[in-house]
């Protein structure tokens, strides 16, 4: 069964989408079917893995406005079994057109239901707001990731952004949980980033992930490359570290199914 988990944070610049895009991209080759769906209006997923805005037909807009069937939608990418819904400029006026829809905070959940059972994981990679498009993503999702950057203001906003989610779990989507905290942009030569790290792992636990994504020439490299990390330089230390979050990922969820039975 299709896990459709959601990379989101209001907050711009802490690596959510280079957190969906290697995320996504390291569990395919893990060998998972993959799914990324990009959110976002600014398509910076879509632009990562190789896509020319300009010749993009149908993307994540048509979708969720215009209600064409998201398999029109689904481009390929370099890699066997990792696919992507594109993102377009469009979407940002996608909040206002959908405002005086029926039901317009589960578009995406009823747009993806028939596509799920073709993937292992969908991931959803939200715009930097709380709108009703990320609102529609938390609704489809089965958990959410919530990256953190290891820099000053770490935690601001989350409350928030915890509260959302917390308002969405009970009116929209009981299932929802969150999958974890990720702590990104780490520089273990500032003791900055290691007090955010003591700060978040004392304040949430065993909800933060183990795997640390550190800062890396080659990860801050590779989307002018047009290329997710394990394309552009495998041996990367960027590369290895969402690898190991992939897997971290996968021994979590297999962990949690095991609690359940």
């Amino acid at each position: 069964m299709s896990k459709v988990i959601a990379i989101a944070n209001q907050k711009g610049g802490v690596g959510k989408t280079t957190t969906a895009v290697n995320l996504a991209a390291s569990l395919a080759v893990l060998e998972y079917r993959i799914l990324l769906i990009d959110a976002d209006p600014q398509a910076n997923s879509t632009s990562t893995l190789g896509f020319e805005l300009n010749n993009i037909q149908n993307s994540i807009y048509e979708c969720l406005v215009e209600r064409i069937a998201p398999r029109d939608a689904i481009l390929h990418t370099e890699i066997k079994g990792f696919d992507l819904i594109p993102s377009h400029i469009n979407l940002v006026g996608a909040e206002i057109e959908m405002i005086k829809v029926t039901d317009r905070e589960q578009i995406m959940k009823s747009a993806i239901s028939d596509l799920k059972d073709d993937y292992d994981f969908v991931i959803i990679d939200c715009s930097p707001s709380l709108g009703i498009i990320t609102v529609n993503a938390l609704t489809a999702a089965d958990s959410v990731i919530i990256p953190v950057q290891c820099e000053y203001y770490a935690l601001e906003g989350l409350g928030k952004l915890l509260n959302t989610i917390k308002i969405i779990k009970t009116q929209l989507n009981p299932e929802l949980i969150i999958e974890g905290f990720l702590l990104s942009m780490f520089d273990s030569r500032l003791r900055l980033s290691n007090q955010v790290v003591d700060e978040v792992r004392s304040h949430f636990k065993d909800m933060v992930f183990d795997t640390v994504i550190q800062r890396n020439v080659k990860l801050a490299e590779a989307p002018s490359h047009n290329k997710p990390v394990i394309l552009y330089d495998a041996g990367s230390s960027g590369a290895a570290s969402y690898l190991n979050l992939a897997k971290e990922l996968i021994q979590r969820i297999k962990r949690r199914y095991r609690q359940e039975k």
